[in-house]
């Protein structure tokens, strides 16, 4: 556990654990590394895994500037310069996907293999709107509206019915380190601006895409369209999961993209 001084000037919080190939663990909109704190001991059994707060997010800087996906992926690259990785596989949930699609585009020399899990192509209709509600929940209730709403959104119904306990000890740490509402909304405005579709043709990284058919923040029609659009990707759907997969099914998760990268 330390922190990165940016080249900005901002913190970065990251923890390393394990030894082997780099694997960059890039976690979605919330930001932080606790996202994979049930599934990273296993991967870190063969890897050495890293993991992150985005800034704007959890114990990084909650810095007030303009967010984009490229300006994520400039911080993990900058994150693998100061720890001597030149190339790294990376799983990318949600926003991560997004960033991991940048990457794979932008610096490929710096990417092995790519795991992109519950991300999108595009925001659409529905994207939109959704992440619309979401950010007027933020505005009109503030971020313990915002952070209780998640587990309706992340998890599937028999879910938060079998986990409410734990899902509520979860929230108050969230909403505990949230950071200034206008810093979450603005990195809610940068996934939504975010479009690489007519690029995804380009990428030559291994890729495997995961989603799930339940998940109703990233529907299974983006994991199909990236199974399309990147040449050679393999495509898992999963019949359940929600949104956070990863968590809710993780022993079928991680044998999952264990066998992918070790292939």
């Amino acid at each position: 556990m330390a922190k990165l001084t940016l080249k900005s000037g901002d913190e970065l919080y990251y923890e390393v654990h394990g030894d082997g190939e780099p694997l960059m663990l890039v976690s979605g909109l919330s930001g932080t590394a606790t996202f994979w704190t049930t599934i990273y001991p296993t991967l870190a059994e063969r890897y050495r895994v890293v993991l992150h707060d985005h800034r704007g997010t959890g114990r990084s800087t909650h810095a007030r500037i303009r967010y984009s996906v490229e300006q994520m992926t400039d911080d993990v690259i900058e994150l693998m310069d100061a720890l001597g990785i030149e190339r790294a596989h990376l799983i990318g949930h949600s926003t991560g996907g997004a960033i991991g699609q940048t990457m794979a585009l932008d610096r490929p020399e710096r990417l092995g293999k790519l795991v992109l899990t519950a991300t999108w192509t595009a925001a659409d209709a529905y994207f939109r709107r959704l992440f619309e509600v979401r950010g007027d929940s933020l505005r009109n209730g503030g971020p313990r509206a915002y952070v209780r709403s998640n587990a309706i959104y992340m998890r599937p119904p028999w879910s938060v019915r079998d986990d409410i306990a734990a899902i509520e000890a979860q929230e108050q740490a969230i909403i505990d380190g949230f950071p200034p509402p206008e810093v979450m909304l603005d990195r809610i405005d940068a996934i939504c601006r975010f479009d690489r579709r007519a690029d995804l043709p380009r990428i030559q990284a291994p890729t495997l895409v995961i989603g799930a058919r339940d998940d109703i923040v990233t529907p299974v029609y983006y994991s199909e369209e990236l199974g399309r659009l990147i040449p050679g990707a393999t495509t898992v759907l999963l019949p359940q999961g929600g949104h956070f997969f990863p968590q809710l099914l993780r022993t079928e998760f991680t044998r999952t993209v264990l066998d992918f990268l070790s292939d």
